[in-house]
């Protein structure tokens, strides 16, 4: 068997019914480049490993887990990659898509990294800490709404599949967790460039509880600041606004 590491946020899912409903989310939409960010003790990646004609990889950072994968199913041999996922180039050339019961303790940092394939990334099912969930879906004027929500959304629809409770899990997490799809979404909005549109989010919301004309102080003139939107909070912005917002920075 294997052990659980606690330092790479491994919870490992048990829950048959939880697994099947993952795979059932991933084929709401047609793909052929399958990747998994991961598998862990493979309760998901037997199913993955089963989809007819997908190309299919997973990422794995824990040696013990790679090896233990290789053992129990033999037809993963070529298509495991031993690496941190953080840290790793894109697996395909091709569009691709991506599931996984993310490690809730990277979880957002993967969804950066996804941000930063997104012209590849087809679709994403993922398995987060029910709160990451709830940011990433939260819409303007929630009090969870923030910086994942608005960077998220400005290149993703997101749609908040279905709860998962401790029990579905060995160890059970302290946390409820939630799966949600992220497809590309119809229309991005405009922006100047999306170097600025990431500076204005992250300079808003970093001290959200000011007004914004407060909190992105240096990023406008002065008479541009005076435009009333500034006597909004980040929170009150919907992604249009920042993206809106962009053309007017210094």
């Amino acid at each position: 068997m294997y052990t659980l590491k606690k330092s790479l946020g491994q919870h490992f899912l048990k829950d048959e019914n939880i697994c099947r409903n993952i795979v059932k989310a991933l084929e709401h939409r047609p793909f052929q480049r399958l990747l998994e960010i991961g598998p862990g003790g493979g309760a998901l990646t037997k199913y993955l490993l089963a989809l007819p004609g997908i190309d299919f990889k997973c990422i794995e950072l824990d040696e013990e887990k790679v090896n233990w994968l290789l053992q129990q199913y033999p037809a993963i041999q070529t298509k495991i990659i031993h690496q941190d996922f953080l840290a790793s180039s894109k697996p395909y050339e091709e569009p691709f898509t991506i599931v996984g019961n993310f490690p809730y303790n990277i979880s957002s940092q993967i969804l950066f990294k996804v941000l930063e394939w997104k012209d590849s990334v087809e679709t994403v099912v993922g398995m987060f800490q029910k709160e990451v969930a709830q940011r990433v879906a939260a819409r303007e004027g929630n009090k969870v709404y923030g910086i994942l929500s608005v960077l998220v959304q400005a290149f993703f629809e997101v749609e908040y599949l279905f709860e998962v409770p401790e029990t579905a899990f060995n160890p059970p997490p302290k946390v409820k967790s939630a799966v949600i799809r992220l497809t590309p979404a119809q229309q991005v909005p405009d922006m100047k460039s999306e170097k600025q549109f990431f500076l204005l989010v992250k300079t808003g919301f970093n001290q959200r509880r000011k007004m914004l004309r407060n909190a992105v102080r240096g990023l406008f003139t002065p008479e541009m600041l005076q435009d009333s939107i500034f006597d909004k909070r980040a929170e009150q912005l919907t992604v249009n606004d920042f993206a809106q917002l962009t053309f007017k920075m210094k």
